[in-house]
């Protein structure tokens, strides 16, 4: 049986994460063309390969394993990114989610270090562990990206290993090639904590955006 997402709008002071859909293309398109230096080992579409990658991802939405969003900024109503739910895992029951990944994210090189990416997942997490009940939310990166793992751990992410030749490449030049993948995660057990440093965390970047 297939999982069918449940994907509300999710609303914060410095972002609001929507259903990823046509409408986000032009924004998007001007998000993947600022400064393209943080993407190294991210795959991030160009300008004009942002209406196919948009029907990309909505064709995996239509299989029940992703969920994408678009991260809209509050400040100016524009789409800055994505960022998706991923590979929900059902051990115990149909009825129940037990595990998901947050991933196939990136922004734009003007939200990032804004606090959007820390309130994004505060949303994300705070849905899947306290509307899903899910027991994991996990992510992965290039082991190699290493501003992607700060970003990670920064969020409060416990780093778990990392899998060698684990999924393909996102890097430039390395299509047809694997990677190896770094592991992180979050439990229900660590959420309450986790929750509290990201609320903090995203209080200071909302005082100082003020």
């Amino acid at each position: 049986m297939t999982f069918m997402w449940e994907s509300p709008v999710l609303e914060g002071t410095l972002v609001r994460l929507e259903p990823l859909g046509r409408r986000h293309a032009a924004d998007l398109a001007v998000a993947a063309e600022e400064d393209r230096g943080t993407y190294e080992y991210t795959w991030v579409p160009r300008a004009g390969e942002v209406d196919a990658y948009i029907d990309a991802q909505l064709a995996r939405a239509a299989t029940g394993r992703l969920a994408p969003y678009a991260q809209i900024c509050r400040a100016t109503g524009r789409a800055v990114g994505a960022t998706s739910y991923w590979e929900p895992r059902r051990w115990l029951s149909d009825d129940r989610l037990d595990a998901v990944e947050v991933g196939f994210t990136w922004l734009a090189r003007s939200a990032q270090g804004t606090g959007v990416n820390a309130e994004a997942k505060l949303l994300l997490f705070r849905h899947a562990f306290e509307e899903w009940g899910v027991a994991r939310v996990d992510l992965k990166t290039d082991a190699r990206n290493r501003r992607s793992r700060a970003a990670i751990e920064s969020v409060g992410a416990r780093f778990e290993g990392v899998l060698r030749n684990w999924s393909r490449s996102r890097a430039p030049g390395e299509e047809g090639r694997l990677r190896d993948s770094a592991i992180y995660s979050i439990t229900a057990d660590e959420w309450p904590g986790c929750r509290r440093r990201l609320e903090e965390r995203v209080a200071r970047f909302t005082v100082r955006a003020a």
